[in-house]
């Protein structure tokens, strides 16, 4: 017999996970221009339509299919999800010695992670970047990047980074915030800057909505870190209290370096502390304690405010919603604390924390995780960016015209506000 505490547990936390990537929808959203609001939420809602087709034809099956022989690669095993129904009734008539919940519930939690994964990855486009290139770059990245990185990570036995070279990562890390945010900004410098970068200012045109996506999305991210346990147990639970802390941490952390910086904290800038906590804590959810989550939570902010305000301008690159800055370099941070804060005990490895072991051979693992991580996705997005740049007649950006207009009606024919009057 299954556990069935632990089976509706996982259906749960599934759930929870696929109402990330809606709510991730009106968290770009309310950071968009006001006519651009539209392109920006469809994008993110475009993603659930790409990952439902790719996941179920072959993503699942290349992530977590084979025998695990293949360091790099799942497998050809699973495509089209053919046998996951016979699968299903073979478990329930004899059940692994291990197994705790039917696996059917894996490829729909998987297929959420990867969902928002995806999602993460159009901030960093929105405003400019044609809706049509945009779809097919990030279908071809859910076959070709994020299952392969997938299975290095979290494949098991004989997976490159989780198991070769000994990387931890609790719920996404590498795999999820590394990946969507280093995708983010290969993806903004191929396709250009937005007009008036740098002269204009672009506010967010509905602070409400990007609260209302701050709070799905950390609701949603208990079922992300506290599912990524797999079992309804104490690692679970701690992981819940690491993801409700340390985002509390971060959110308390913006707001005293935006008072610091700028003289008064923001509604914006509370929610966007609010995910920096949730994205550094999510590599080491289930191996810390909650004091170092606090830490880690007071730590990321003003990383991500330096890279975000400080880094952006001076390098100049237009991540326009701040993908890179938040997901990419949050969990950098998250990836190489966990190296430091990691309770041995709860190690998937030999390896425990630097701080409790004086050993730094977990941190130097998590650095060699994150520097593979970087190599594979930022070699695979640049070879990719550059085919459907091809693809699309040289060029992934709209016509200086439909820009000026507005992505809403040029390329969709609707607005958000159609009765609004009022200047952008």
């Amino acid at each position: 017999m299954f556990d069935t505490g632990s089976t509706g547990f996982m259906i749960v936390c599934a759930m929870l996970v696929l109402l990330m990537t809606p709510g991730l929808a009106f968290f770009y959203g309310g950071l968009s221009r006001r006519k651009n609001v539209v392109n920006t939420m469809i994008m993110v809602f475009a993603v659930i339509g790409i990952v439902g087709i790719t996941w179920t034809a072959c993503g699942w099956s290349f992530a977590y299919g084979g025998d695990g022989s293949i360091p790099f690669f799942g497998g050809f095993d699973q495509l089209g999800c053919l046998n996951v129904v016979q699968d299903m009734l073979a478990e329930a008539e004899a059940p692994g010695e291990d197994a705790v919940y039917p696996g059917i519930v894996d490829v729909v939690f998987q297929m959420a992670f990867c969902m928002i994964t995806t999602a993460i990855i159009t901030g960093a486009v929105a405003g400019r970047m044609k809706f049509g290139a945009v779809c097919a770059f990030l279908a071809i990245w859910t076959i070709v990047v994020y299952p392969p990185l997938a299975h290095m990570v979290w494949g098991g036995e004989g997976s490159f980074i989780g198991e070769t070279i000994g990387a931890l990562d609790f719920a996404g890390g590498d795999v999820v915030h590394i990946s969507s945010g280093l995708t983010g900004l290969i993806l903004c410098l191929i396709a250009g800057r937005r007009r008036g970068f740098g002269m204009v200012s672009y506010r967010p045109h509905n602070v409400p909505f990007v609260a209302l996506g701050a709070t799905l999305l950390w609701f949603g991210w208990f079922g992300f870190n506290a599912g990524s346990e797999f079992a309804a147990d104490g690692v679970a639970a701690l992981a819940l209290v690491n993801t409700v802390v340390a985002s509390g941490a971060a959110l308390a952390s913006w707001m005293v370096v935006e008072r610091a910086k700028v003289g008064k904290p923001t509604l914006v800038g509370a929610a966007t502390g609010l995910v920096a906590g949730l994205v550094v804590i999510t590599p080491a959810a289930g191996f810390v304690e909650p004091w170092a989550a606090i830490l880690m939570g007071i730590v990321v902010s003003p990383v991500c405010y330096f890279a975000i305000s400080f880094c952006k301008r001076k390098i100049g690159y237009d991540d326009a919603l701040d993908a890179f800055g938040c997901h990419c370099v949050g969990g950098i941070v998250g990836g190489v604390l966990t190296g430091l804060f990691c309770v041995p005990e709860l190690s998937w490895t030999d390896f425990g924390g630097l701080l409790y072991t004086g050993d730094p051979s977990l941190l130097i693992s998590q650095v060699l995780g994150i520097l593979v991580t970087i190599a594979f996705v930022g070699v695979a997005d640049v070879v990719l960016g550059f085919i459907v740049k091809a693809c699309f007649k040289g060029s992934l950006r709209v016509s200086e015209e439909e820009e000026a207009q507005g992505l809403d009606i040029a390329a969709h024919g609707e607005s958000a506000y159609p009765a609004y009057i009022g200047l952008d």
